[in-house]
């Protein structure tokens, strides 16, 4: 949404707009080109892996991921704190959601850490943690960086491992000092083995779903399309009959939430691929670029130039619109300063992380009130730490290509 009105017709009626006044060019051109927008193979992984995120979080799934990262940790200061950056990354390796993330480990963790840390630490952690679902793969924000920018997704994906783990990192380390610092005793039970085998068997179909869906990618076994479908298969076997945790009903009531939501994205590439051929036929890209490279003349101030305009667009535009709307525009920039298209496919999707929890309108901000009733105030101000800390990786992230770039040489 945008001002009240959904992103999707502000973008057709700009485009329509435009095309009657400015160029002369058919109406009957925007279906064929939004038909082209939507006609991509990658495509076809967004409803999958969406399904996979909602299926978790009504199952028992979850439930047996938190308590694994719970028995891994065992007494270290902070337990619960350091469970919920785990369980999210873990999470974040199974779905590319990042609202399901929060909603299924928020659900699950909010209660005992409100108890030990209070409404505004609790909340702050639980809307922050959802972002490094966006790094890990799979991605959907990948996914549609890789299909608007014509990068390979198998390459972003793992492009993206080890800055979403720096970023868990960074939260971990935070959460850490913040328990001692307060002395707040958060200990869970002291790690013992007999009690990490019981989780891990307890929950060994849930762990195997990173394995099937990263292991038979990289395995070159299948491609992340075709990943996405069979971890949606997969995801319905575990939960409804090795589980049987989940009705029948409640899988109908998944599907249908899932359809809704990959609705509402693939509307906004429809309409974002119109828009995008409008920037693309007036030059507007060249435009950009000769401006930026009339101002700036090093990679490090366009990335600062780039990063500073993403993290305000990600405080008011969901990833997945920005990167749809974005790509297009930034692309020819990167690629004039000789920015790694891949390296910049992490940065900008990291940036756009971040602003899923930045005031005012991140909204895993929302998710997370909708969940803890938690006044607004009081999640805003939890969060400061968590943008300071994310802000701090992003650099790292930004002005280090390496942490992008190592793992891909082995796709």
């Amino acid at each position: 949404m945008l001002l009240g009105f959904p992103l999707f017709l502000v973008l057709l009626s700009t485009a329509a707009i435009v095309l009657l006044l400015f160029m002369n060019v058919p109406l009957g051109a925007v279906p064929q080109i939004m038909f082209s927008s939507m006609d991509k193979f990658a495509l076809l992984a967004v409803p999958f892996f969406l399904f996979v995120g909602e299926i978790m979080s009504v199952g028992g799934m979850s439930r047996r991921i938190v308590d694994w990262v719970m028995a891994l940790i065992g007494g270290v200061r902070g337990a619960r704190g350091l469970t919920t950056v785990g369980a999210c990354t873990v999470f974040g390796a199974i779905s590319g959601s990042s609202v399901a993330t929060v909603a299924a480990v928020g659900r699950l963790m909010y209660p005992s850490l409100k108890q030990r840390y209070g409404d505004r630490f609790s909340t702050g952690l639980i809307s922050s943690t959802g972002a490094i679902d966006i790094l890990i793969p799979p991605s959907i924000a990948m996914i549609l960086y890789g299909a608007a920018a014509e990068q390979s997704v198998a390459v972003l994906f793992m492009a993206g491992v080890l800055p979403g783990l720096l970023m868990a990192a960074f939260m971990a380390a935070y959460v850490y000092y913040y328990a001692v610092r307060h002395n707040i005793q958060d200990g869970g039970e002291p790690f013992h083995w007999r009690r990490f085998l019981h989780a891990t068997v307890h929950g060994f179909w849930s762990l195997c779903a990173p394995v099937v869906i990263l292991g038979g990618i990289y395995g070159g076994i299948f491609a992340p399309t075709e990943a996405a479908g069979i971890a949606c298969v997969y995801g319905i076997v575990v939960a409804k009959f090795i589980y049987r945790d989940i009705t029948w009903r409640q899988l109908w009531d998944v599907a249908v939430s899932s359809m809704y939501l990959t609705a509402q994205i693939l509307i906004i590439v429809a309409a974002a691929g119109v828009f995008s051929w409008i920037l693309t036929v007036n030059g507007i890209p060249q435009k950009t670029v000769a401006v930026m490279q009339a101002f700036i003349d090093s990679p490090w101030m366009a990335l600062v130039v780039i990063n500073v305009f993403l993290l305000i667009v990600g405080c008011f535009i969901d990833p997945s619109s920005a990167i749809l709307v974005l790509t297009p525009l930034l692309v020819p920039i990167c690629r004039a300063f000789g920015i790694d298209l891949i390296h910049f496919g992490i940065v900008m999707t990291m940036n756009l992380a971040i602003g899923m929890f930045t005031p005012p309108f991140g909204l895993n901000i929302f998710v997370t009130q909708a969940l803890t009733r938690a006044p607004l105030n009081s999640i805003y101000s939890g969060l400061v730490p968590f943008i300071i800390i994310t802000l701090a990786a992003l650099v790292v992230v930004t002005y280090v290509p390496w942490l992008s770039l190592y793992l891909t040489r082995f796709v």
